[in-house]
């Protein structure tokens, strides 16, 4: 039997007429084939690019939600480094597996990923507590982690109250604090959002050397390196502070991760 022989075939194919069903079906399955060919190598080349613009609107969406926090941009400005992002499980203290930021809002419209909390757990007022949450992490020059910016909620005198708590890197030393929701008494509670009043929570302890966790707003003037100076005529507002603070710096919130991050294994 003679050879087949490729240009042979090709002239044969191209001198069947135009309106040849063969000829028709072999070109629309050539141009498809190349069409996928060129697809599949754009993708391929694009996906270092396309990965790295994602990053960079990632990371440009994350500092502009951290600049419409009060004091958060100056302080991270003075730290330097890369912030970064990441949801936690609390229960574990590691990253979540499953949820990311993108997903986290439709996972905490899940029921099933609350706990709740019994009355001796519910220092801040809760009732129930998320098993996720979305934490902000800013790394120096060699990768380790110099703040921590971690969501806080309680219940406060007249409404809920919802902060940012920034500790350094030994996880026990405030490094600023940004009150982000609040319906407290104008000229009373509400003073927790005055600069002045948070500039005090800079440096404070959350612990003692035993672990136990000692930060609170003091009913007057601050004490102690655990302490913040009260609010005068606010002292459940004051109150609902120390609760919130202690709750989700403890066992029932982020003190697992605290203590891995210590470990180095993040």
């Amino acid at each position: 039997m003679a050879e087949l022989n490729p240009i042979a075939l090709w002239r044969r194919f191209l001198a069947l007429p135009n309106e040849s069903r063969a000829k028709t079906l072999i070109v629309a399955f050539l141009v498809s084939a190349i069409c996928a060919l060129m697809v599949s190598g754009a993708t391929v080349v694009l996906r270092p690019i396309q990965a790295a613009n994602r990053a960079a609107e990632q990371q440009a969406r994350l500092e502009n939600l951290i600049a419409g926090i009060p004091g958060m941009s100056d302080l991270l400005s003075a730290e330097g480094g890369a912030l970064s992002t990441v949801v936690i499980d609390l229960e574990r203290g590691a990253a979540a597996k499953e949820v990311t930021p993108e997903t986290l809002p439709a996972a905490l419209e899940d029921s099933a990923n609350w706990t709740t909390l019994t009355a001796g757990e519910d220092l801040a007022g809760l009732g129930q507590r998320p098993d996720y949450a979305q934490i902000y992490l800013l790394r120096d020059a060699n990768g380790a982690i110099s703040l921590a910016l971690l969501p806080i909620s309680g219940a406060g005198y007249n409404g809920p109250i919802d902060a940012i708590i920034a500790l350094k890197g030994d996880m026990n030393t405030v490094a600023g604090m940004a009150i982000t929701g609040q319906s407290e008494t104008p000229g009373l509670g509400a003073r927790i959002e005055e600069p002045s009043w948070l500039a005090q929570f800079s440096g404070r302890q959350i612990s003692d050397a035993r672990g136990d966790i000692r930060f609170a707003v003091a009913r007057g003037s601050a004490g102690n390196e655990y302490e913040v100076d009260g609010i005068t005529g606010a002292t459940r507002t004051s109150n609902a502070i120390t609760r919130m603070v202690r709750f989700w710096l403890g066992p029932d919130g982020y003190a697992p991760l605290l203590t891995a991050i210590r470990r180095g294994e993040f």
